[in-house]
């Protein structure tokens, strides 16, 4: 009789799987990927064995993307990070961002001051809760929009000059997060073109135009610009989730082996 697959739950994988060690394996893997053919990536089906909670590893890998993209684009003086969303990817990259970056001050709004002031008490450190989107969004030097917002929420005219913004709604071909004149005048990076161009609202309505992935920037062959008003457009790839989960596995059997 064959074994049952070992599971890992949330608790396991979200101790297994620090920043500190999967940012440096995302970015070979987005190099590797935005090389194509001699990257040798090809996307894998979302499988892996053992099976291993998702959540926490979407979670987790989609806030450490973001961190790589911020980390290359945003202002070389970014002091005000604001978040647009309460949910779980807010979360995770309040966590990762406070980690990786040394911001003054922290601005959160979400449809709701109850689920703003919620998050406001889970996270650690000090938040500045706004009553509207604008309010969190001006003087802001880093953006993060995490809605399942349908129409957008950040509007170009309210954006500074040189801020960058981490987009990760909108995964709808029919959704927004951020309008068009954000869209037409940002200088816009994605983790993949196949899929954005395919997946991402703000770009299939906008008809805006992709400068580049940010696995092209890591390699060399296309530029950072943080001088520039800046977009990330996430979508996620299997590959991130395949990074992550093999950390986790690999983690787990290393500290099983040393008790």
């Amino acid at each position: 009789m064959s074994k049952q697959p070992v599971f890992l739950g949330a608790e396991i994988v979200e101790k297994n799987l620090a920043y500190s060690t999967l940012i440096p394996l995302l970015e070979k893997a987005l190099v590797n990927y935005s090389s194509g053919e001699e990257g040798g990536v090809v996307q894998p089906i979302r499988t892996i064995v053992p099976v291993i909670d998702g959540k926490v590893i979407t979670d987790k890998r989609t806030a450490a993307v973001s961190a790589i993209a911020t980390k290359l684009l945003k202002p070389s003086r970014a002091e005000v990070l604001c978040i647009l969303g309460s949910g779980a990817q807010a979360h995770s990259h309040y966590r990762a961002f406070t980690q990786q970056f040394s911001f003054k001050e922290v601005k959160v709004w979400s449809r709701t001051r109850e689920k703003a002031e919620k998050f406001a008490k889970a996270v650690e450190g000090n938040v500045r809760i706004c009553s509207t989107a604008q309010e969190a969004v001006t003087d802001a030097d880093v953006i993060i929009t995490a809605t399942m917002s349908t129409e957008p929420v950040l509007c170009g005219d309210w954006v500074k000059p040189g801020a960058h913004i981490n987009a990760l709604g909108a995964c709808r071909p029919d959704w927004r997060e951020l309008d068009d004149a954000l869209m037409k005048k940002c200088v816009l990076y994605v983790d993949t073109r196949e899929a954005s161009q395919k997946e991402s609202g703000d770009i299939v309505l906008s008809g805006a135009s992709i400068f580049g992935e940010i696995g092209e920037i890591l390699r060399g062959t296309k530029q950072a610009l943080p001088d520039k008003t800046t977009v990330f457009k996430s979508v996620g790839m299997a590959i991130e989730d395949t990074v992550a989960a093999k950390l986790v596995y690999d983690s787990w059997l290393s500290s099983k082996a040393n008790k």
